[in-house]
Parts: C-alpha cells; sequence; structure tokens
C-alpha cells in the first residue's frame, strides 16, 4: 500500500511548487520595484531640496546700493530768498496844491525823463504870481527913482552947493534898501514861477510806470497824495541776507544763478555789486546787494526769486550722503561692502552736516564702497550684491555740492524777506 503510486498527486504537487515560484518572483519583482521607486523617490526629494535651498540662498541674498565718498574741496550751493527790484524806483508825489486837471500816462506805460505825467490847476496860484511879479515892478520903479536923485545930489555935491553930508547919507541908504527890495521881490517871483512849474508833474527818469493812484478832478495836496510809482526795470536789484557762518566767502564781481519758478527753464544770472561791511546784529546775517541785467522787460519787479550761491570752503574732506550712515547709541557707522561683497561695519568721525552730504574726517577712504540706505536686518559679514547709486534728478548727492538750509528758505512768495528771520 505504501508503494502505491499515485500520478495525479505528483503532477499536483508540482503544479503548486511552480505557481509558489511564480509567486515568489514576482513578489521579488514588485519589491525590487517598489525599491528601486523609493530610491527614486529619495533621490528626487534630495534635488527638490537642494534646489530649494539655493533658491532660498538666491532668495535671501540682499541686493543693496553702493556709493563711494568724494574727496577735495568742498562745494556748497547756498540757496536765499529774495525779492526783484527795479534798479531805480520812486514814488512821485505833488510840489504844489491844487486839482488833477488831467493825467497823461498810466500803469505799464514806458515813459523818458522829462515826460508829462500830470497836471494840477492851480488858479490862486497863477493869480498869486501876477501880484508878486507887480510888486516887483513898484520896487523896480521906487529903486530906479532913488537912484537918479542920488545921481543928482552927488551933481550938486560936486558943485559945491550947500548939501549936508546927512541927506547924501540918507538918499545912498535909500538906493540900496531899493535894490535889497529888488532882489527880495526877485527871488519871490522866481519861486512863484517854480511852483508854478509843478503843476506839471514829470518822469524823473527813464522807466514804467508800475502805479497810479489819481483820477481827473482829485484834491492834491503838497507831499500828501501818492501820485505815480515809477520803477526802472532794464537792470534789476536783489538784495539776500548771507547767514554770518558764510559771510566771508563772498566777493564783490562774483556771478551767482537765479531761479524763479515761472522762468524755470531760463537761465538767469546776477552779479555781486555791494558788501555790507558788517553783520546786522539784529539777523547775524550780511547784507549782499546783486544786480541782474533785464534788457528784454522779461521779468517783472516785485517777483519772488532764490539766489544760488557756489561757495567754496578749502577744506580737504571726503564727503558722503547723510543717507549712508547708520545711528544707533550715538554712535556712526556706516557699511562697507568688502571685495568679497561681504558686509563690514565701519565706526566713523562726524564733520558738518551739509543738509544732503555730511563731512567724513575719519574712518573710511575713497576706495571704500558704501552702503546708501541700509536695512536694519542687514548684518556683519552677510554676502550681499550691488548696485550703482543714482542720484536722484536734481540731487547731485555727495559730488562736492551740496545744498544748504539756511535761515529764511521757508519764506513763501509774497511774504516779506527783505531780511531772514
Amino acid at each position: 500500500m505504501n508503494d502505491l503510486y499515485i500520478p495525479e498527486v505528483d503532477l499536483q504537487l508540482a503544479q503548486d511548487r511552480h505557481a509558489i515560484t511564480i509567486i515568489r518572483r514576482v513578489g521579488i519583482g514588485i519589491l525590487a520595484a517598489l525599491i528601486v521607486c523609493a530610491g527614486i523617490r529619495v533621490l528626487l526629494n534630495i534635488h527638490t531640496a537642494n534646489a530649494l535651498q539655493d533658491y532660498t540662498a538666491k532668495t535671501l541674498e540682499r541686493t543693496v546700493l553702493i556709493t563711494k565718498a568724494n574727496a577735495g574741496d568742498l562745494q556748497r550751493t547756498l540757496n536765499l530768498p529774495t525779492t526783484l527790484r527795479g534798479n531805480t524806483e520812486s514814488i512821485i508825489y505833488a510840489r504844489t496844491s491844487g486839482y488833477l486837471s488831467a493825467w497823461h500816462k498810466g500803469i505799464g506805460d514806458k515813459v523818458k525823463k522829462g515826460d508829462l505825467l500830470a497836471t494840477i490847476d492851480a488858479p490862486e496860484q497863477v493869480q498869486e504870481l501876477a501880484q508878486a511879479r507887480a510888486q516887483r515892478e513898484q520896487i523896480a520903479a521906487r529903486t530906479e527913482l532913488a537912484e537918479q536923485t542920488l545921481a543928482r545930489w552927488e551933481t550938486l555935491q560936486a558943485r559945491q552947493s550947500a548939501i549936508s553930508q546927512q541927506d547924501l547919507a540918507e538918499k545912498r541908504s535909500m538906493v540900496r534898501q531899493g535894490k535889497a527890495d529888488l532882489s527880495a521881490a526877485d527871488a519871490n517871483v522866481k519861486r512863484l514861477e517854480q511852483l508854478d512849474n509843478f503843476r506839471r508833474v514829470l518822469a524823473p527818469f527813464d522807466g514804467v510806470i508800475t502805479r497810479r493812484s489819481v483820477e481827473i478832478g482829485d484834491l492834491i495836496a503838497n507831499g500828501g497824495k501818492e501820485l505815480f510809482a515809477i520803477t526802472q526795470t532794464d537792470v534789476l536789484r536783489l538784495t539776500i541776507w548771507v547767514p554770518q557762518a558764510y559771510a566771508n566767502q563772498l566777493k564783490t564781481g562774483a556771478q551767482v544763478t537765479v531761479n524763479l519758478s515761472e522762468h524755470s527753464d531760463a537761465k538767469l544770472n546776477a552779479s555781486i555789486e555791494r558788501i555790507a561791511g558788517g553783520i546786522d546784529a539784529g539777523t547775524r546775517a550780511r547784507q549782499v546787494d546783486l544786480v541782474m541785467q533785464n534788457s528784454g522787460a522779461n521779468l517783472l519787479p516785485g517777483a519772488y526769486a532764490e539766489v544760488n550761491i557756489q561757495l567754496t570752503s578749502g577744506i580737504k574732506t571726503l564727503v558722503v550722503p547723510a543717507a549712508t550712515l547708520i545711528i544707533n547709541d550715538q554712535t556712526q557707522r556706516v557699511a562697507i561692502v568688502e571685495k568679497d561683497n561681504h558686509v563690514r561695519f565701519q565706526v566713523v568721525k562726524l564733520g558738518r552736516d551739509l543738509g544732503r552730504d555730511v563731512e567724513i574726517l575719519d574712518g573710511i577712504t575713497t576706495e571704500d564702497r558704501l552702503v546708501v540706505s541700509p536695512s536694519d536686518q542687514l548684518t556683519e559679514g552677510e554676502l550681499v550684491t550691488t548696485l550703482p547709486w543714482q542720484p536722484a534728478v536734481g540731487d547731485k548727492g555727495s559730488k562736492n555740492n551740496t545744498s544748504v538750509k539756511n535761515a529764511g528758505d521757508d519764506i513763501k512768495p509774497g511774504q516779506n524777506n527783505s531780511k531772514p528771520k
């Protein structure tokens, strides 16, 4: 019974073994595939992590603007307010009394010296002049009679007639008195004639009428009411008050630039004509008078303007934009980008504050690359990317030319700016 061979059983066992082998191989293949996939996934994760790290590092790398200090004589632009005035300005009053009978020139009219501006009617003055002339003729007649009488008495005395010296002296005295009265009468007539001429109001110089304050029929008093205002506009005058700190840096004849908002495109120049010999104790400023040519009469007297004066201190210093400074706990520092593009903080010693720029007396050189407007998050040794700093339009930065704000810069057009407050 034990040796009984059953072929069907062996076939079934062989089939089962074959199936198990196939299943095992499939399992091994699947396991190998899973292992390969896991490896690929790991590699992809590593590559993605490295890429993300590189991207993050590149994103976190800070870009900064850099500039360099400038050496040499410091140039500054002093901006001061002023008002355009005529070369000669005059307010015309009447020298006689009466009523205005006519005016011949109005505002905006150009006049020459001696042109008739207005006529004043004064009939009482005309009659007074006629009376004075008549009185003069009376005195002249009396004086002529006294001279003839003296001549006859001197002739009689020459003939040894009985004429006393007392009577002769009286005749001579009457002649001298008559001549004196005649001279007084002549002076009175000339005075009244001059007053009569004042009824014609004339232009004192070439210019333009800027104001007329009378109408026909107005009562005019001697030295009372203003009649006209006249201004000479072919040459304009400007007055500025220079702060004490810059008072000694000006020279007579130096050229300055004048800016007007309505003539922003025009290049206007003026020259320093006079400089006060002292400083005003009230304002601590020095008066400076300038002249500017205005041949085309394009500029109007009374306009607000700004005078720009270039000043040279002669001090050898380094000048940097104020935006490069880092001030913490009363310590002044700047951020310097080294050759390997790493940041280094350097303590500096400051000189004068020049507005947009500052003077650096110690701590840096002209070769150092300075960070402009450094971020508060910038750290020592940080790697950065640099870009050159370009000053904004109208801002000359640290090119040795700095705009200095001074007393009087806040004066607005239309305010009285004869002196800085």
